[in-house]
């Protein structure tokens, strides 16, 4: 869907950009994850053709990025731009009429939007009426009303209380489902869990680290587990074949240890541990994308 090669973003006294090199799949969603300052929102800008790269190649569909390719690209940006003194019906429709729709064509989808959200009573509203979680759910419409293959998202669930960030989150999923490929930047690592196929991780204008969650996330493994058993608690002198990084216990009598294989198997520790305790629970320790992102960043200079 979207290729992206050796984009240098330069801006007087900072290099926003430097030779970054991404790919996002047609039909999957793709996390591009950042502190802030980064580097995230002017490759979006890039994308959507708000400004120019300085050196470097954007494909969209196999073609070289150009004008044409806007109707099809839907942006919802971090800073929202509603007009917040005009109806918010007839806002929607303009903005969908930008992008290719008639006007009545724009009004039947508007419609079915505004239902499913459950807007109805929003069309004779003005932006600066509702609340920012509202402003967010009238901005989310029309960044996907005239249906792009290619939704990008820029801290989409910023302002929304949990309620409505799991509806957007669902409208995501749905969207992806049917055929869009969505791209988006954010902060919060759990989405990124949920929703994301792949990711890129910018830092400091260079990208660090990219590719499938799972894969990633499998490469960060430490051959390490996490055990719970009852009763009794357990005494390790150094003999087992595996080493204890912690243990914790509670007043039930059930008890996590933490172990480091060391050389050992997941079969190795129940074979020591089953004739010694019940053992509840034996599970492999991977480390999340937010242990990842801290990792990654914390080490570079």
């Amino acid at each position: 869907m979207l290729s992206i090669h050796s984009i240098v973003k330069q801006y007087a006294g900072h290099r926003a950009l430097d030779d970054v090199s991404l790919e996002v799949e047609s039909g999957k969603i793709f996390g591009l994850l950042g502190p802030n300052g980064a580097g995230k929102t002017s490759l979006i800008r890039i994308i959507n053709q708000i400004t120019a790269p300085d050196s470097g190649e954007v494909y969209f569909k196999g073609e070289r990025l150009n004008q044409s390719h806007i109707e099809r690209i839907g942006y919802l940006p971090e800073e929202r731009g509603l007009y917040k003194k005009m109806e918010i019906g007839e806002q929607m429709i303009y903005l969908a009429r930008l992008k290719g729709l008639t006007r009545a064509e724009a009004s039947k989808r508007l419609r079915f939007w505004f239902e499913k959200l459950g807007m109805e009573t929003w069309w004779k509203k003005k932006i600066e009426e509702l609340s920012k979680g509202m402003q967010q759910k009238a901005q989310f419409v029309a960044t996907v009303l005239h249906e792009p293959d290619l939704i990008i998202l820029d801290e989409p669930f910023s302002g929304f209380d949990p309620v409505n960030a799991d509806l957007i989150k669902n409208e995501i999923l749905e969207l992806n489902r049917k055929g869009a490929t969505i791209l988006f930047s954010t902060h919060r690592m759990e989405s990124v869990e949920e929703l994301c196929d792949s990711i890129a991780l910018i830092h400091k204008s260079h990208k660090i680290l990219d590719g499938r969650v799972k894969h990633i996330r499998n490469s960060y493994k430490a051959e390490t587990y996490l055990v719970e058993y009852n009763g009794e608690k357990l005494f390790f002198d150094g003999s087992q074949p595996f080493r204890i990084i912690s243990e914790t216990n509670n007043e039930d009598d059930i008890h996590v240890i933490k172990i480091k294989l060391n050389g050992a198997s997941a079969n190795d520790i129940l074979h020591y541990l089953l004739p010694k305790t019940r053992i509840n629970m034996l599970q492999e320790v991977i480390p999340t994308m937010n242990e990842i992102f801290i990792e990654k960043v914390k080490h570079i200079a």
